[in-house]
């Protein structure tokens, strides 16, 4: 007879997470999956397939439980620049909250350390990116009308590549200050190209 699990895919998930968000993929060993969730490497296998697979669902708990949270409001139909800003402040006062530096963004994170190598999670970033990049170009419309949508769209793409940089500065400041700074500099530019 089997033994009934002692663990729940979910908090499973949440402790990978966690794992694989502040230490990087190629540092996090399955020794370090094994001890942060109490698992075995039977069980880690068996539920996930193993390493990989435990990380391709946190990333996916990454996009339910920091992304979606922080980004829907710029995923709103009327949604303008001002909403792009609340995505910056909210993100930052959560990095705030944890301690910065922090870990940065997973996806930020995993884009240049395991996508170059990687298919799969070159997918799920290039989904992430491009669910930004929809909701920055929808916003930047929303903010001037008038304004073409392939200027929009290059907006919104220099709007990601700064997200992008932004993330890796959190993880080597202490200043939310000064990343607050930085977001106001970058969105009056942006402001100003749509003048």
């Amino acid at each position: 007879m089997a033994r009934p699990r002692s663990y729940d895919s979910e908090t499973l998930a949440t402790r990978t997470l966690t794992a694989f968000w502040q230490g990087g993929y190629h540092a996090t060993s399955m020794e370090d999956l094994v001890r942060v969730t109490g698992v075995s490497r039977h069980g880690i296998y068996k539920e996930f397939g193993g390493k990989k697979g435990m990380f391709l669902s946190s990333f996916d708990l990454y996009q339910e439980l920091i992304v979606s949270p922080a980004f829907g409001r710029v995923e709103q139909r009327a949604a303008t620049i001002d909403d792009i800003a609340a995505y910056f402040e909210q993100q930052i006062a959560l990095a705030e909250q944890n301690g910065l530096p922090g870990p940065g963004c997973l996806v930020a994170n995993s884009a240049t350390e395991v996508a170059p190598h990687d298919e799969d999670v070159q997918r799920k970033i290039d989904q992430h990116n491009e669910r930004l990049r929809r909701g920055f170009a929808s916003a930047i419309s929303n903010t001037v009308k008038g304004v073409p949508p392939k200027r929009c769209r290059q907006l919104a793409e220099t709007v990601l590549v700064f997200a992008t940089g932004l993330w890796a500065l959190s993880r080597v400041t202490s200043s939310a200050r000064d990343l607050r700074r930085v977001v106001a500099t970058f969105l009056g530019m942006i402001e100003g190209e749509l003048r």
